[in-house]
């Protein structure tokens, strides 16, 4: 019995730490779990809650730019490391490999770029993003 109360405060415990981790879905949660999906929105939408809300407006905007960085990260990390790959090996699976696992490095390495040039540590991109949303949602619903 004492084995059984140990376990489940365990894995309390560890559902809590989640929990915390993960506790950014929560604003996503009212968009994701819908019956029916929000309507596409356009770059001409964005801009214009940009426009419109001048504390999220500019954050969103912000994040935006740095997906440019990852971008560039991601094809410099692919090629190069493919290239890399291929010139040392002449192995096709291994800079096919080499290229996506580049592309994932200069990813994550273009994003670190974008985070301190850009001081997106110092904002909250995903509220933005979640503000974002919540006008799109009222835009397209009309609700209020």
């Amino acid at each position: 019995m004492a084995q059984d109360s140990s376990s489940q405060s365990f894995w309390e415990g560890y559902k809590e730490f989640w929990c915390d981790r993960f506790s950014f879905m929560s604003n996503y949660s009212t968009f994701i779990k819908r019956d029916k999906p929000l309507t596409s929105w356009s770059n001409s939408d964005v801009e214009e809650f940009i426009a419109s809300d001048p504390l999220h407006g500019p954050v969103l905007r912000t994040a935006r730019e740095a997906v440019q960085y990852g971008l560039t990260g991601s094809a410099l990390g692919a090629l190069f490391t493919a290239g890399y790959a291929w010139k040392y090996s002449r192995s096709l699976h291994g800079a096919g490999l080499s290229f996506l696992a580049g592309g994932v490095f200069g990813w994550t390495f273009g994003h670190e770029i974008a985070n301190h040039t850009l001081q997106l540590y110092k904002v909250d991109t995903l509220a933005s993003e979640a503000k974002f949303l919540e006008w799109w949602k009222r835009k397209t619903e009309g609700g209020h």
